[in-house]
């Protein structure tokens, strides 16, 4: 008696051992297809890169998975009065195929062989076209598909040959050989495929797409290495980091200097893990103290060493530090010749509580702000801005500074920052500027600690207008307030 599995195979075309070549044929072409798709899909999210070899490899997984598709009696079936068509795209895909996938390999090869799969590239986009034509217009058919299984046998030739002949000093790493012996594996099963097809050797179910299968896994085992190597580095990285952020931190000051007549107050918001702000004191006594804010340009670790380089020049300062041009000028001489594409834009002042002045003196750096009033009652209905600027730190060994003096009250109240307050950014792409910030230090009839957070909390409102967009610089305040 006749099983139902026994009927269904009756009721098919073919025997059980082509079913089985066939099911095998249309799983490995559904895997190939969703992993062209996965390529593409991924080059997509890197669309920044202008590498384009994932570009290429998907696109020839794709058009060799679709083949192999339209190839399987089992899948043709679906597609019923449609076999002229998928004839006419199996033709198309055949003389166009090995395009993408010559272009895939000028992104891995030597800049020597790049010229001559550059003139093969050539020679198969013509090609592909005669025989395109060929079988379209029924014109010496033959002769153009033997040429073409030819053409196939001596480029994949030409693949082992490139391979054992480049050198093994400089291809044959572990990847690369990986990758070359699944291409071998998958030239193999090319050149057997075409030899049968030429007659050389017997006919037998097609098996190529095994071939392609297997030089599929062995590029895939390169990048899962080379993702696993990545995320290693990343997290060596990011330790590396964390060392660098707890030096940064530690040469910033731990707490400000106390001293009777005078708060200070200080607010430090780096936009990364390191950063190239940087503030510090020369405390001389409880009467004097020279006070540094400074801003490296750029961002991340070099920054952040010239920040270190500072911080250490800045110490040497002290002898003169009631001098506020000699201590800029020293910074710039200390600094010059140690770096090439930063330099540093500084501020310094000196507060001299006996004599109640402030000695100022700038070098690029945005201006000091003065308020007057203060002690709970309404300020002066301007503040004053105060700009004695040089040129930049670390650019000119002989640059000359200059430093003004101005005389203090009690109530009043000086603010020291960076351009990180006035260059904050909102979702329409305005800058807060110098005319917000000044609206706001003349208003503030808060404590220089409310004030200064109150400022913070209004730059958060600012730069994020509910959009939760990254700060744009590194950010650093200090609010003196005379007592």
């Amino acid at each position: 008696m006749a099983t139902p599995t026994t009927l269904v195979l009756l009721a098919l075309p073919f025997t059980r051992s082509q079913l089985g070549w066939q099911l095998a044929g249309v799983a490995i072409g559904f895997v190939l297809l969703a992993i062209g798709l996965a390529a593409l899909s991924l080059f997509m999210f890197r669309r920044k890169s202008r590498d384009f070899t994932l570009v290429y490899f998907a696109a020839f997984a794709i058009l060799y998975a679709l083949r192999l598709l339209a190839r399987e009696e089992i899948a043709r079936s679906l597609f019923l009065n449609a076999d002229s068509t998928l004839n006419d795209f199996i033709l198309f895909v055949d003389c166009l195929i090995a395009v993408p996938f010559t272009l895939f390999l000028i992104q891995v090869v030597e800049p020597g062989w790049q010229r001559v799969l550059r003139w093969l590239l050539a020679f198969q986009i013509a090609f592909g076209i005669v025989r395109l034509l060929s079988a379209t217009l029924h014109i010496a058919e033959r002769p153009t598909k033997t040429g073409n299984n030819v053409f196939v046998i001596s480029w994949c030739i030409l693949l082992i040959v490139y391979y054992f002949s480049a050198g093994a000093a400089r291809i044959r790493s572990r990847e690369i050989t990986i990758v070359f012996l699944g291409l071998a594996v998958f030239a193999l099963f090319v050149i057997e495929g075409n030899l049968a097809d030429l007659r050389v050797l017997p006919d037998h179910p097609n098996v190529e797409a095994i071939g392609f299968f297997i030089f599929v896994c062995c590029l895939a085992y390169v990048t899962a290495q080379r993702t696993l190597a990545r995320e290693e580095r990343l997290l060596e990285i990011n330790k590396e980091l964390q060392i660098a952020n707890q030096i940064q931190a530690s040469i910033l000051p731990r707490e400000v200097p106390r001293l009777t007549g005078l708060e200070i107050v200080a607010r430090y918001l780096p936009m990364s893990a390191v950063a190239g702000d940087f503030y510090d004191f020369l405390v001389l006594d409880d009467r004097h103290i020279g006070i540094l804010v400074a801003d490296v340009t750029g961002h991340g670790v070099p920054a952040a060493l010239i920040a270190a380089m500072l911080k250490v020049a800045f110490a040497g300062q002290i002898a003169h530090a009631d001098d506020p041009a000699r201590v800029l000028a020293g910074l710039n001489r200390a600094l010059c010749g140690k770096f090439e594409e930063h330099f540093v834009t500084a501020a310094y002042i000196f507060v001299d509580l006996e004599k109640r002045v402030l000695r100022y003196c700038g070098a690029g750096h945005p201006p000091l702000l003065v308020a007057g009033g203060g002690n709970g009652q309404p300020r002066d209905s301007e503040s004053r801005e105060i700009e004695a600027n040089g040129l930049m730190l670390g650019l000119f060994p002989d640059a000359a500074y200059s430093a003004v003096e101005i005389p203090l009250s009690a109530g009043d109240r000086v603010l020291l920052y960076t351009d990180g307050i006035l260059e904050a950014i909102n979702a329409a792409r305005e800058e807060f500027g110098k005319l917000r910030l000044k609206k706001l230090f003349e208003a503030s009839s808060k404590s220089g600690a409310q004030f200064a957070d109150a400022l913070l909390l209004e730059l958060r409102t600012w730069s994020s207008a509910g959009h939760a967009r990254p700060q744009d610089d590194d950010i650093t305040l200090l609010v003196l307030e005379l007592q």
